[in-house]
């Protein structure tokens, strides 16, 4: 099964520990005929730096039709949610939020997911179909593919359109439908022209069982972050070459095994030092340093503070 990067982690430009996310509002419906939605509004830390952007994914599998389907997906991060939204504040009634007391920025995550019967409505009968996007409509194009999308303006209007409308019930449904054939129309119109997604350099990861197995490789650093592994002994767990895993884990996830695996050690104890108020000494063998002073030295070369510095900013 085609396994797209995760969103989030890519607008931060690293990967996201569980923990450091809290959740705000949570949303999930399926439009009757339509399109199933998601929403999740997370609270955006101070320290985070993110990208605003889009992602369509399209999944194919050509002997098991009933598993296909085409998705949208949005990060955008800076919006204002109150924390009392279900009520509405004073502040919020009357439509002044910047002096809302329970104000909070945030982070929000989208996902749009059509399947292929709703997006054949709005296919032409078949000719030979050479633009991507009508191949994606028809669902004819061979392979799965995640590509990412910049956000133009229109698109930014929808989704903020979508997180603060007051539309309930059948409504809610005729408008939420509205908004995501905007947000399809707009996806695809940035692909108009194009003939064909630009295939992996890699060759192997144009197997599936390949490509799992370096998806594989990364949630096992994930779970190994305070037992450092090496790649000899990564390769033997998920059971690849050593050289096809350093080369697809760069193509797939866009940084070398060690920068992301340094990555996400330091931001677990940055999250550790300043969430959780341990000691430097404490996350230091957490983390499975020999030494403080290596830790140190790993921390700010990462963050540009030493980890006593942290709590002081």
């Amino acid at each position: 099964m085609h396994q797209p990067p995760d969103i989030l982690s890519m607008a931060y430009k690293q990967p996201i520990m569980q923990e450091e996310l809290v959740l705000l509002h949570e949303k999930e419906q399926q439009i009757p005929g339509s399109v199933q939605y998601k929403i999740k509004r997370y609270h955006k830390h101070s320290q985070w730096s993110m990208d605003d952007m889009g992602m369509m994914v399209y999944h194919f599998r050509k002997d098991q039709p009933k598993e296909n389907y085409f998705e949208l997906r949005f990060c955008v991060a800076g919006n204002v949610y109150c924390r009392q939204k279900d009520t509405e504040c004073d502040s919020c009634k009357l439509n002044n939020t910047r002096n809302c007391a329970e104000r909070v920025e945030s982070v929000d995550v989208f996902s749009f997911r059509f399947s292929p019967v709703h997006l054949l409505q709005f296919a032409k009968p078949h000719k030979t179909v050479n633009l991507l996007s009508e191949k994606i409509l028809n669902f004819s194009h061979p392979s799965s593919f995640s590509k990412i999308l910049s956000l133009c303006g229109r698109t930014r209007m929808v989704l903020e359109a979508m997180l603060n409308h007051s539309y309930a019930g059948s409504l809610e449904n005729i408008y939420i439908n509205a908004q995501t054939q905007m947000l399809l129309l707009y996806s695809l119109e940035c692909m108009l022209g194009e003939r064909e997604v630009e295939s992996f350099q890699c060759k192997f990861l144009a197997n599936e069982a390949d490509r799992e197995k370096i998806s594989l490789a990364r949630e096992v650093l994930l779970k190994h972050i305070g037992e450092p592994l090496t790649i000899k002994e990564l390769s033997r767990k998920v059971a690849i070459n050593e050289c096809y895993l350093k080369k697809g884990f760069k193509e797939m996830f866009g940084t070398t095994i060690f920068d992301f695996y340094q990555g996400q050690r330091m931001e677990h104890a940055r999250y550790l030092l300043y969430e959780k108020g341990l000691s430097v000494t404490e996350v230091s063998v957490m983390l499975g340093y020999s030494s403080i002073s290596h830790f140190s030295t790993a921390f700010k070369k990462h963050t540009g503070l030493k980890p006593c510095e942290l709590l002081f900013h």
